[in-house]
């Protein structure tokens, strides 16, 4: 978050922040919590109506508030990959302000459902039931619903048709051929032919052929996907399977560990979001080492320098796709100039005299 907030070029991971923010916030708050209702040294440990409903509270919109981010920085690195021209115009600091408050709104009002209809005394409660499948709540089948509709299904949806989209992407730009056109590719003879002029114009701009980074580049996206939507659905799904099953079925979990261990499962995606969004980006780890060599008061001259080529294997993901999908339209167009149609365009740029000069070896 420090190296983020520090670091100008890195605010366009704004949503990477709030991320970190909100799993931050998690590890203090509701984490603590969550060991005295799970763990059995604190059986004796006696909740108050307020506190078990603060404990649930924070659950619930803790969680609520990490997956509608995780969604938001899906979506706006499809923006940012594939329309960068509109990402730049469009993704200002009030966008992302109102994108940060509607997330927090939608996780309390979520979190609102889920307190309807607690009772209004002052009794207590053992602080291994303040849990979301004990609550007493009058509509808590309807709140379990909604809440792994809107929190996990839809979000998960959207991850899922987001990131494969992203997916093609960076596997037509890895496997973007530009075949060298017959007549371009022949060996050039003296001709009065105005095409043995415009052979030498075209040949020069015709863009490098691929290398061996963009030849392997799909699979590496392949395997980012099915890393990121893996580590998204191990921790989660076991959490909204779980409680969606025993709402439905009014079944109760018990003095069992199922629910410990599916909660706790959740929760490690509070720890493993930062390394997944943050320390797996390239620009983010550069600035993390330059600011611990400045904390250490390290001259720039001893800063290790990193072949290209180790660089090219550690590249992220987003960097690779925004460097390879901005060539996509330039591409194209050359695949589908041909001799004619560059004929028509050079003519319209130069002045043809009388006798067109000959080409000379």
């Amino acid at each position: 978050m420090v190296v983020i907030l520090k670091t100008p070029l890195l605010r366009k991971f704004i949503f990477v922040c709030h991320l970190c923010l909100v799993d931050l916030l998690s590890a203090i708050f509701l984490m603590p919590l969550g060991i005295i209702s799970s763990s059995s040294c604190f059986n004796r440990v006696i909740y108050s109506i307020a506190e078990c409903q603060t404990l649930i509270f924070l659950n619930i919109c803790f969680i609520s508030a990490s997956i509608l981010t995780i969604s938001v920085i899906s979506v706006e690195r499809y923006y940012y990959i594939v329309h960068p021209m509109r990402y730049e115009v469009k993704m200002t600091v009030g966008l992302a302000v109102t994108v940060v408050v509607f997330i927090w709104i939608k996780s309390i009002l979520i979190t609102v459902l889920a307190l309807v209809g607690w009772p209004q005394d002052n009794g207590a409660t053992s602080a291994s039931k303040c849990t979301v499948s004990w609550s007493p709540g009058a509509h808590k089948k309807v709140f379990v619903i909604v809440f792994s509709t809107l929190c996990f299904f839809l979000p998960t949806l959207v991850i899922f048709v987001v990131y494969c989209s992203i997916y093609k992407v960076a596997r037509i730009a890895s496997l973007q051929h530009v075949p060298i056109p017959s007549w371009s590719a022949a060996p050039r003879q003296r001709s009065e032919s105005i095409n043995s002029q415009v052979t030498i114009i075209t040949t020069r701009n015709l863009p490098p052929r691929l290398s061996p980074e963009r030849m392997f580049g799909g699979g590496k996206a392949a395997m980012t996907v099915v890393l990121i939507v893996g580590q998204f659905l191990c921790c989660w799904l076991p959490f909204f399977s779980f409680h969606l099953f025993c709402s439905i079925n009014s079944v109760s979990p018990g003095r069992g560990h199922g629910e410990t261990v599916v909660t706790w499962l959740a929760y490690s995606s509070f720890a493993i979001n930062p390394f997944f969004y943050g320390l797996l980006n390239r620009q983010i780890r550069e600035e993390l080492s330059r600011l611990g060599r400045s904390c250490l008061n390290r001259p720039l001259s001893q800063e290790l320098c990193v072949s290209s080529q180790e660089g090219s294997v550690q590249e992220n993901f987003l960097q690779f796709l925004q460097r390879t999908s901005c060539t996509l339209e330039t591409r194209s167009s050359y695949v589908n100039s041909s001799p004619r149609n560059t004929l028509d365009q050079t003519m319209m740029g130069f002045r043809i005299p009388g006798q067109i000069p000959e080409e000379t070896n």
